[in-house]
């Protein structure tokens, strides 16, 4: 769900039930029925693993499991593992865990996501659980409780280690970065919002007075999301409101630690999704956004009909989705533009050109008598589409048609047939919608330039989440090449480093082999 800045009228709520295990809880955990010897968790295949109590052995490679619903089960050696005792229960981090085994870990996310504890911190890393609904915890009270603190004095948080990013920062003026990875619809971007938002919070200039209406650096870095938002995510069978680029955002500090800009880089921006879709998805929110009348002029402009299935490249999925009001997103994207100083006409253009994609899916072709020569069937869709982009018509059917090519010294009409021109005009669609959404970005970047001192920056990496089709297109292809190198990146930073550096501290160490073996695929790829 597109997240937005909303001003709360009244003191923020509470947040400690969502952060902290209760007193209560405690002693109910602390209670757990538990026998060091016996008690083992074994796999299940509804609940992933349940608890049971050993019986004995069975031969060399049997357990005899008893079950909480009495039953006794015989089961792997392997396959058994052994439960942590209560005092581990709901564990802030992981890595202390008495017994590190898939079941354990798995028992503690659940039993703290059940007690509305979504974050849990693994050795360095911090891990989320999408709750799919809004909590408290992201409001100036909740970054208050986080600023300036050690990471082990607060509760797991976001908020926790974006501020001992910029602690270090600030300590060693070294540039720090936050890669924030995991499948679609994990949460990346939402978190991403959040950690911009906490900075914009750490790093203020100067509080801003009530009645001020100039938009301050805070404000602009956040409300490059809406726009963004609009152009580069669209519904997805995995989530309604995915991320289809990767961007990498840096946000730049002063040497007192204050703000002073940020910039963006985008990657993979997904273009098919410009032109098709499958049923259950959606195009980019902006044409669903344009089309829902929460800007009087703008299909007057755009020469915007009010049905969206007159607009083939955007409808042939969903066209509306129940968790997302295009109306409000409208509304926060047009807003979002004159925040970041886009003139009004750049913005209006802006949509033009968003709405001439939609156009061009309407340009009809036919095939010339028994010719393989395609021609223009009726030219209205080619006429609205010449008025919005300000080019003669006759003089666009005519390149789509016949174009001319260069061989050699002299040009040469080349003839072209339906499905080839049908290819072109898909094609540059595609390539306007991308330079369209890369302009926008520029400008972005142009309004957080602010000409003061980038003495350090902490850039947030969010990129598009891996997904498992029966079919993946090239460009999902892409975006899982690029999740596979990020996550052998980890890996190897992770894993084998860290165990390098145990071995010249001359610490007594077995090498321990976390299966690099995205390897064989990455090389696959690249080759």
């Amino acid at each position: 769900m597109p997240g937005h800045i909303v001003k709360s009228t009244g003191p923020d709520p509470d947040p400690t039930e969502f952060l902290f295990v209760s007193a209560e809880q405690r002693m109910l955990d602390q209670t757990k029925p538990y026998d060091p010897k016996k008690s083992c968790w074994v796999p299940d295949d509804r609940e992933g693993f349940v608890e049971g109590l050993i019986q004995g052995a069975k031969g060399d490679t049997m357990v005899s499991v008893q079950l909480k619903s009495g039953e006794v089960k015989d089961y792997k050696k392997d396959v058994v593992g052994q439960v942590n005792p209560p005092k581990y229960e709901k564990c802030e981090d992981m890595s202390n865990l008495t017994y590190l085994n898939d079941a354990s870990v798995l028992y503690n996310l659940k039993t703290r996501y059940q007690a509305k504890l979504i974050y849990t911190y693994s050795g360095l890393f911090c891990i989320a659980v999408n709750p799919y609904k809004r909590f408290p915890i992201y409001t100036n009270r909740a970054v208050k409780i986080y600023q300036g603190k050690r990471r082990n004095e607060v509760p797991p948080h976001l908020f926790a280690i974006s501020d001992g990013a910029y602690m270090d920062m600030l300590q060693s003026a070294v540039n720090q970065s936050m890669l924030i990875t995991g499948e679609s619809g994990a949460g990346k971007t939402e978190n991403t919002k959040k950690v911009l938002s906490y900075f914009a919070n750490v790093g203020a200039t100067t509080k801003k007075k009530e009645d001020e209406k100039k938009p301050n650096l805070e404000d602009q870095i956040v409300q490059t999301n809406p726009p963004l938002e609009a152009y580069g995510n669209a519904k997805t069978t995995r989530n309604d409101n995915s991320s289809r680029f990767g961007k990498f955002i840096r946000i730049h500090f002063a040497p007192n630690g204050k703000l002073s800009g940020a910039d963006i880089e985008v990657y993979l921006l997904e273009k098919a999704r410009v032109i098709s879709q499958s049923p259950a998805e959606r195009g980019y929110h902006i044409s669903y956004q344009m089309m829902s009348d929460q800007v009087p002029y703008l299909k007057k402009i755009c020469r915007l009909s009010d049905d969206i299935y007159d607009y083939n490249y955007v409808s042939q999925g969903k066209v509306t989705v129940p968790s997302i009001d295009d109306k409000e997103d409208m509304e926060f994207t047009h807003t979002a533009f004159t925040i970041l100083n886009f003139a009004d006409q750049e913005r209006d253009d802006a949509y033009r050109l968003t709405a001439s994609v939609m156009h061009m899916g309407n340009l009809k072709f036919k095939q010339r008598g028994r010719e393989e020569q395609a021609e223009p069937d009726g030219t209205e869709a080619g006429d609205i589409l010449g008025e919005i982009l300000g080019v003669d018509s006759a003089e666009l059917y005519k390149n789509l048609c016949k174009p001319k090519i260069k061989v050699g010294a002299e040009f040469v009409t080349q003839g072209r047939n339906v499905n080839q021109v049908n290819y072109s005009v898909g094609a540059l669609a595609k390539a306007l919608y991308d330079r369209l959404f890369k302009w926008i970005v520029k400008k972005c970047n142009e309004t957080l330039e602010t000409g003061m001192k980038r003495a350090m920056f902490i850039g947030v990496l969010d990129i598009a989440g891996f997904e498992i089709f029966d079919f993946n297109g090239f460009e999902q292809i892409c975006i899982n090449f690029c999740n596979e190198k990020l996550q052998q990146f980890f890996n190897h930073h992770m894993f084998v480093l860290e165990q390098e550096e145990y071995k010249a501290e001359g610490i007594d160490w077995v090498f321990v082999d976390f299966g690099m073996d995205l390897q064989a695929c990455i090389d696959l790829f690249e080759k």
